[in-house]
């Protein structure tokens, strides 16, 4: 079996599905699988070489040459894995895998969410109508990472099977921060890329509003990357609200520094508006950092296991919830990073995911049973 993975970029700046499809690459090899991911140049990719003779790394600007070379050479055994939508390299996928008999799957990566479809709709209602809706329908199975994300595609009429396994990390990469009960001052952490359905706005909003007494021995850091223009308009509104004493915006947190920034936090936000996953969560937790997330996100398992806070979207929730969070004492905070790192360990390893998504190629490709993972319309 042969799984060829098609991304736009696996640059290290364009967001979580850079590395996760990197990630899962890596770990699908160990299974048993020969896989390659073909995706376009950059200047700072998660993987400039392949870590061992399984994994094809190949970038191109020509994917149709490329995704065709592969898939003439037979469909028995091989299968198109596209992430992420609307982008060209994932419908030149969808040509080739119809052109040569290919199965393929697409994991849409958020982008089929109502806030995402919002953003710029009238392209996005077009590109439906052109290509994408057709891409879709056709694909043998549609990978979505949450049951909230997979109801948001069946709502859009779409009948095909729905696949739904989580993101994973390598729980490895992130190791637990060391308790220190006694600090001069305390840290809420948000840390992703800086883009307006984030939340950011919202947590500087709230933030201003909590009360002195309360906030006064925490400081707020603002970690990620995004465009230059709506950072320097929240730089602007951190000072309009008289906040630049409490909350600062750092620049984005790459491998050891991430982890250093993490383990500075006591508690972890992402006040978000949508996500399909949010894999900051799940590397937080990792870390064992307590999480306020929103139901933008598919994190209840926050509040089943006692890792969290999950609330509305919004200034008055978000709130509500600083003003308990807040509150909490050091030994209590710890105990929900414990319950956190323990929660990932056992439901979100990227070994288990790719243990999962290998089943699903299998199946695809008319080999076993349908997975419980796997719900038919």
């Amino acid at each position: 079996m042969h799984i060829s993975h098609i991304i736009s970029t696996i640059d290290i700046h364009a967001g979580g599905p850079s590395k996760s499809v990197c990630d899962l690459s890596v770990n699908q090899t160990i299974i048993h699988c020969s896989i390659s991911i073909i995706t376009r140049p950059s200047t700072t990719p998660y993987l400039r070489t392949s870590p061992n003779d399984k994994l094809a790394l190949t970038f191109t600007k020509n994917f149709d040459s490329e995704l065709s070379k592969k898939s003439a050479l037979g469909s028995k055994n091989h299968i198109l894995h596209g992430h992420g939508i609307w982008q060209m390299p994932v419908h030149q996928m969808a040509v080739v895998a119809r052109r040569y008999n290919v199965p393929y799957i697409i994991t849409p990566r958020g982008m089929l969410e109502p806030w995402a479809l919002k953003a710029g709709k009238w392209k996005k209602k077009l590109a439906l109508s052109m290509y994408q809706r057709k891409d879709l329908a056709k694909a043998a199975c549609i990978h979505a990472t949450a049951p909230m994300e997979a109801e948001n595609i069946r709502k859009l009429g779409f009948k095909n099977p729905i696949a739904v396994i989580p993101n994973g990390i390598d729980v490895k990469e992130f190791p637990v921060k060391k308790r220190v009960i006694q600090k001069s001052r305390r840290t809420l952490l948000f840390l992703s890329r800086i883009h307006p359905k984030k939340g950011i706005e919202i947590l500087i909003e709230a933030w201003a509003h909590l009360s002195s007494e309360l906030k006064y021995d925490w400081h707020v850091e603002i970690a990620g990357n995004g465009d230059k223009a709506y950072i320097e308009q929240l730089k602007q509104l951190i000072i309009n609200k008289g906040l630049s004493e409490e909350i600062s915006i750092l620049g984005p947190q790459f491998e050891e520094a991430k982890i250093r920034t993490y383990h500075r936090a006591d508690l972890f936000v992402l006040p978000t508006y949508s996500e399909n996953f949010g894999v900051v969560v799940a590397e937080a937790l990792a870390c064992g950092v307590p999480v306020i997330t929103t139901k933008g996100a598919p994190w209840e398992d926050l509040e089943r296991c006692n890792a969290g806070w999950w609330i509305d979207v919004g200034v008055e929730p978000l709130k509500a919830c600083l003003r308990e969070a807040l509150a909490v004492d050091a030994h209590s905070l710890i105990e929900m990073g414990r319950n956190g790192r323990k929660l990932v360990k056992e439901d979100y390893s990227i070994q288990a995911v790719a243990k999962q998504t290998i089943e699903l190629y299998k199946w695809v490709l008319g080999e076993g049973e349908t997975p419980k993972f796997v719900y038919a319309d």
